[in-house]
């Protein structure tokens, strides 16, 4: 029987859109998933206010639900942002 690989070696999974909400902005619809300080791994700088979001730090991850035209990944997964709670809650 062959042994599975440890989860610590695995390649990280991409971020889905289970567990996520859908939100409309001014420019469209958006998904958009919280991820709490137990799972951000690494820093991040925030889109609406530029401040570096540590490791850590619970935040939102924000992609659009229809990719821009042109983009190689159809998700739009390729595209997410990682955002300040707060600065994406001020976002019109």
């Amino acid at each position: 029987m062959a042994r599975r690989v440890s989860k610590h070696l695995a390649p990280p999974r991409p971020l889905s859109s289970s567990h996520a909400s859908f939100q409309t902005k001014a420019d469209g619809r958006w998904i958009v998933r919280t991820m709490p300080g137990s799972q951000a791994l690494k820093d991040y700088r925030c889109p609406g206010c530029g401040v570096v979001l540590r490791a850590g730090t619970a935040h939102v991850v924000v992609w659009a639900d229809t990719a821009p035209l042109g983009s190689a990944d159809p998700s739009g997964l390729a595209d997410r942002r990682h955002w300040h709670t707060a600065c994406w809650a001020r976002r019109p």
